[in-house]
């Protein structure tokens, strides 16, 4: 089971009020949001390009008296908007507050099965977290030695299977070919493919949703399209899974999303010629990245992703990071088994990448 660090806070003494399922978590602990300024940071996978200007506008047209009135609680416009992105039905279309809302009321209106949930051993570190809250059973599923998804350890009896694509944190894509070929072998359950970043480098599995009834593709507006601040958060699927997730959260929360996120998620998906201004910029910086990289003797792996996993053969990961951040250059490292010895690095803007290349050439230099 992949899990980072607990939160301090579950080390503390139990509250004699806490419920039995209260003691059995170790809550997720996103990447750190370090309030220092003139940081280099590159940990959290944060777009380093800025919103579309016609997101803002929106928002700021939105500021009126008409916030003291409830948003639309179906979105509907933003429904809409996002149907005929991906050339589907609004009645196929999910939204909520980020993808980890979406992929929370996924895990329990599809995924909470008398049999075991599949999904990778190194993966988003959310997925048995969510498990223990909601009491899913589940086994994880060893990534190949070089990181890769096998299909093939997918075709067993299953209660759902959940993945990211590409992975986080690896970065890694898993082709289309091969995501059909495991939804034909599992048509008894529900497949979820976690699309966070696939914008920067893969096709979506929303071209597939039409033939497999069982698929549900959750993507994120936090990274592409530089609204992470904004929490908006899609799935696709048949209609069928769609209302699955419906029921749920309306019995939880009826109105997830606020009128400003409503106007600036529809201005963002209206806006392609900003989304693919700011995704080619990402992705030819990730290649100029791993270039550079790998001169100064790490080895990097294939990512599809706005960030990069590597390690160097001769320098301790945790010891890198912590000479990066005295730098004031921020990476995230895992301690977990398999990729301790790897740092997850966000793909910056050139200037923030010019200074983590530099503070690392400084620190090999060293020795």
């Amino acid at each position: 089971m992949t899990v980072e660090t607990a939160d301090p806070a579950s080390t503390r003494p139990p509250n004699a009020y806490w419920s039995p399922v209260v003691h059995r978590l170790t809550p997720y602990v996103p990447g750190e949001q370090p309030k220092l300024s003139h940081l280099v940071k590159l940990n959290t996978n944060e777009n380093p390009y800025g919103p579309s200007p016609k997101v803002l506008d929106a928002i700021r047209a939105e500021l009126s008296d008409a916030l003291r009135l409830y948003p639309d609680p179906n979105a509907e416009r933003l429904k809409q908007a996002i149907a005929d992105y991906h050339a589907v039905a609004p009645s196929q279309v999910f939204v909520g507050n980020g993808s980890d809302e979406v992929l929370a009321l996924a895990f329990q209106a599809l995924l909470h099965h008398p049999a075991p949930l599949l999904f990778p051993d190194i993966t988003y570190s959310f997925y048995p977290v969510y498990c223990g809250l909601y009491g899913i059973d589940f086994v994880t599923v060893p990534l190949a030695e070089d990181f890769t998804l096998q299909v093939a350890d997918y075709a067993r009896p299953n209660g759902g299977i959940i993945f990211a694509n590409p992975n986080a944190p690896t970065g890694r894509l898993l082709p289309l070919a091969d995501i059909a070929w495991l939804l034909e072998r599992n048509r008894d359950s529900v497949v979820v493919v976690d699309e966070a970043y696939i914008d920067f480098g893969g096709d979506t599995a929303i071209a597939l949703v039409d033939r497999y009834p069982n698929l549900l593709v959750v993507q994120t507006l936090s990274k592409a399209r530089s609204l992470a601040g904004l929490r908006v958060g899609l799935a696709v699927g048949h209609t069928g899974l769609i209302e699955a997730l419906e029921r749920v959260k309306n019995s939880f929360n009826s109105y997830p999303l606020d009128r400003l996120a409503i106007a600036g998620a529809v201005a963002a998906f209206e806006d392609r010629e900003h989304f693919e201004h700011t995704r080619r910029a990402v992705i030819a910086s990730r290649v100029e990245l791993v270039a550079a990289l790998e001169q100064l003797g790490f080895e990097v792996l294939p990512s599809a992703a706005n960030f990069v996993f590597a390690r160097h053969p001769a320098r301790n990961a945790a010891a890198l990071a912590a000479a990066l951040r005295e730098r004031h250059v921020i990476v995230r490292h895992f301690r977990q088994p398999r990729i301790e010895q790897f740092l997850r690095i966000t793909v910056g803007h050139p200037d923030q990448n010019a200074a983590l290349l530099a503070a690392l050439a400084e620190i090999l230099a060293e020795g």
